[in-house]
């Protein structure tokens, strides 16, 4: 058995000091930083750390993409609905009318229709709210792009790199969201079939059956749809990093994160919970000043018509700044777990396709073999 002889661990070999030692350890070089991480595998620090800084360097473009995004969603949605409201006159006054009348019998039809037209324009308040969704996930990898390898950019060149990218981006996301609404669809089938079973004297066996298979569904298939996530949560950036098709995308993502799923799912969960807790405070101030818009109405002893003004125009600014600190907190909690998942995608490169060359070249750094 051999023992070890000379000095303490961690100093040189015994003896004269050979080349390269200089009288001790030589320290590793460093590897190059051009941008917001150091290319070389990532840690967890290292992760959150080029998370908040791609966002502190192209904030403004991400922001004003969001703020154009769901904007444009939210004026698509409450047209919608405007539209719907002026083409159900008749229904309601119908409603109205039966009502009077003490006729239910005449109730069912224009019910029947208002649900069906109020259903288009949720669903079109949906579709474009997806779209908007889309289009800050292929924005974030744009903007981290160029954030990675150091270099400015700009609102145009990212918009238009996310434009063409949508696309495919959306075919991307189309698999985890379709099943998600599959869990989210049997969890709320399962819930509507047990209240009607206790509410329900008697008859209630079909919505008894119902909400067991409609939740005890679901709650399987919650663990399915997890993995799916996870599997396929670097397709985005694949689509936009490679320029990648959907499908190509999704296969690469599943290759990526073969092997490393548990820490991917770790650090996804920890940049979410600490998006919602930023989300949370900056909604704090929001509130409180939405709290002090109510003030003025509080004691008002105008007249009845003054009353009800002041009490609506503190009503709607209370509505708006609320609003406005949800919109806020909206565009942090999207961009960024998003940023997170692009910086894991150039982490998964690193580590199993030696990226960080690559890049340094990209960015104009000679590469550095040993780090």
């Amino acid at each position: 058995m051999t023992h070890y002889s000379g000095g303490p661990y961690g100093s040189p070999p015994p003896g004269p000091p050979g080349p390269g030692w200089g009288g001790g350890w030589a320290p590793p070089p460093e590897a190059p930083k051009p941008g917001v991480i150091p290319l070389r595998p990532l840690g967890v620090s290292d992760i959150l750390n080029g998370t908040f800084a791609a966002f502190g360097r192209h904030w403004k473009q991400l922001v004003g993409i969001a703020a154009l995004a769901y904007g444009a969603a939210l004026l698509v949605t409450c047209g919608a609905v405007a539209l719907a409201i002026s083409r159900l006159t008749g229904e309601f006054r119908a409603i109205e009318s039966a009502l009077r009348a003490s006729d239910e019998s005449r109730l069912p039809d224009p019910l029947i229709t208002i649900g069906w037209t109020f259903g288009a324009a949720a669903a079109v308040g949906m579709l474009s709210l997806l779209l908007a969704t889309a289009l800050t996930q292929a924005a974030s990898p744009a903007a981290l792009q160029e954030a990675v390898l150091g270099r400015p950019t700009t609102f145009g060149a990212v918009w238009s790199r996310a434009v063409r990218r949508l696309p495919a981006v959306l075919g991307a996301l189309l698999l985890p969201w379709l099943a998600g609404l599959l869990v989210m669809g049997l969890l709320m089938t399962g819930y509507v079939a047990l209240m009607i079973a206790l509410v329900e004297q008697g008859g209630g066996e079909a919505a008894g059956v119902l909400a067991a298979v409609g939740i005890g569904g679901g709650l399987l298939l919650v663990p399915v749809t997890i993995w799916l996530w996870v599997l396929f949560s670097l397709a985005p950036t694949v689509a936009v990093f490679e320029s990648a098709g959907p499908v190509q995308a999704l296969r690469r993502s599943a290759r990526l994160v073969k092997g490393s799923w548990w820490r991917i799912l770790g650090i996804t969960l920890l940049v979410m919970a600490m998006a919602m807790v930023a989300s949370s405070l900056i909604q704090i101030p929001f509130s409180f000043l939405g709290m002090f818009s109510m003030v003025p109405s509080i004691g008002y002893t105008g007249s009845n018509e003054a009353a009800a003004l002041q009490a609506l125009t503190s009503a709607g600014t209370y509505l708006l700044i609320t609003m406005l600190g949800s919109f806020v907190s909206q565009i942090v909690v999207a961009f960024f777990p998003q940023l997170t998942t692009g910086l894991l995608y150039v982490d998964q490169r690193i580590r199993r396709e030696n990226l960080a060359e690559a890049l340094a070249e990209a960015s104009h750094i000679p590469p550095q073999r040993q780090y």
